[in-house]
């Protein structure tokens, strides 16, 4: 599916679009990339169980993303309550979740390390009892120079169909296959923020 570019609207969550906004904030003072110690949400432990933090090692494709928080809820989202807390950090991405499930989601984040600027994508999935679940990820940008040295990612699990079940629901063997809906670059700024070049209206092809 081919990345459209989008202002802060298309992301849908409340808290994650106050994530984003405040990550813009933090990129108005320090371009192309803001510093992670300038990111400073209000009530982020609120959030840190939908939540994952990454350091980026090496660049372009060859870049694979460690591990250094994972937030509790989406220990059970993605079915690894087996796995003792001492040892879901300072593992790789792609170690982390299998090379089918990684196939599936490389592409936002490449397309983060790309375009330096957020990605975000919606995915439908359905629980064990067949209710239709939006999961939707955000994905932050941070560095020193050019290149991004982490990653801060938001996952939030949506049905308008009411309480839904979380276990395993973006496991290995899910009910049903994530189904992308959207995947987007957020590369305009709010309004209280410096103008950025953007790619306006250009649509980013996947190779």
């Amino acid at each position: 599916m081919e990345f459209i570019s989008s202002d802060p609207s298309v992301v849908r969550s409340i808290r994650q679009r106050y994530l984003l906004n405040t990550w813009l904030r933090a990129a108005a003072g320090h371009r192309p990339l803001p510093l992670l110690r300038d990111f400073q949400p209000d009530r982020v432990a609120d959030e840190l169980a939908d939540m994952m933090g990454f350091d980026v090692v090496g660049q372009g494709d060859d870049a694979r993303f460690l591990i250094t928080q994972e937030g509790a809820r989406l220990t059970t989202t993605y079915g690894n309550d087996h796995i003792d807390p001492a040892e879901r950090t300072n593992r790789f991405l792609d170690d982390a979740i299998g090379p089918v499930r990684y196939a599936n989601v490389i592409a936002l984040y490449r397309t983060c390390l790309a375009y330096k600027r957020p990605a975000y994508s919606i995915s439908m999935v359905q629980d064990d009892d067949g209710k239709d679940v939006s999961y939707e990820r955000l994905l932050l940008p941070f560095g020193s120079g050019e290149a991004i040295e982490q990653i801060v990612g938001s996952y939030k699990s949506i049905s308008i169909e009411g309480g839904f079940k979380i276990n395993n629901l973006m496991g290995l063997w899910p009910r049903a296959v994530p189904v992308i809906l959207l995947r987007a670059v957020i590369d305009r700024d709010v309004a209280s923020a410096p103008p950025y070049p953007s790619a306006s209206d250009e649509v980013v092809e996947l190779d």
